[in-house]
């Protein structure tokens, strides 16, 4: 790991001196999302029994007991990975502009955003598939991953009422009804690649097939969310 800097600050342009912890809070936010990125691949290639936190950090620029102050043990360190995981995934969904779109578009823009992370992000992928072999008890420790799906659920609210609202979308569906058919599909296509091509000899994620799938999934979604007739 890098050493530290030292406790003398670099001079301001002004001539006032820096306060010397920004560098080391630079330094130490590097080195943890470092760590992160790293566990996650590693976590997600071996499960939580197999990762070692040796390995984790002959991978780095830093050591085991730096790990250790960062996060305070594997299983910190596995939750934390698992949290920024989704972060990431929950974050897309939260940043997406569909307040200009009719509530159709808005839902295929929501199902392909999804439909692109899940396809584009193999180790979380893998790494949720291992988490739920282990009975989510790892995530269930988590603080803050219960409040991480709420952005996404509120898009999602939005869309809904404004379709209601325009005599496109049917009433008795809410938000969580929609996210879960959503990532379903993408969450399938990508974990049951391997298995799928083995049984029907098709391969999901085929560059050929890709846009048809894409297409599917909104497809599939504003069909269920149709006016019953």
């Amino acid at each position: 790991m890098v050493a530290p800097p030292s406790d003398a600050a670099a001079p301001e342009p002004n001539g006032a001196e820096r306060p010397a912890d920004e560098p080391r809070q630079r330094d130490a936010e590097r080195t943890r999302a470092e760590l992160l990125d790293v566990a996650l691949a590693e976590f997600a290639d071996k499960g939580y029994a197999g990762a070692r936190v040796d390995e984790i950090a002959a991978r780095t620029s830093t050591t085991k007991r730096m790990i250790y102050y960062y996060f305070g043990g594997k299983e910190q360190l596995y939750i934390a990975a698992l949290e920024r995981a989704y972060a990431a995934i929950r974050g897309i969904e939260q940043r997406l502009d569909v307040a200009h779109l009719d509530p159709v578009q808005a839902i295929r823009r929501v199902a392909e955003s999804t439909f692109d992370h899940h396809e584009s992000h193999p180790a979380f992928i893998r790494l949720v598939s291992i988490e739920n072999i282990d009975h989510g008890r790892h995530l269930a420790k988590s603080a803050e991953l219960p409040g991480l799906g709420t952005p996404a659920l509120e898009v999602l609210t939005g869309i809904l009422e404004r379709g209601r609202e325009a005599g496109l979308f049917r009433a008795d569906v809410d938000a969580l009804d929609v996210h879960m058919a959503i990532s379903s599909f993408c969450f399938f296509r990508t974990a049951n690649r391997h298995t799928f091509q083995a049984i029907f000899d098709r391969d999901m994620l085929a560059p050929d097939r890709r846009e048809h799938y894409r297409r599917m999934i909104g497809d599939l979604v504003l069909s269920y969310l149709g006016a019953r007739t």
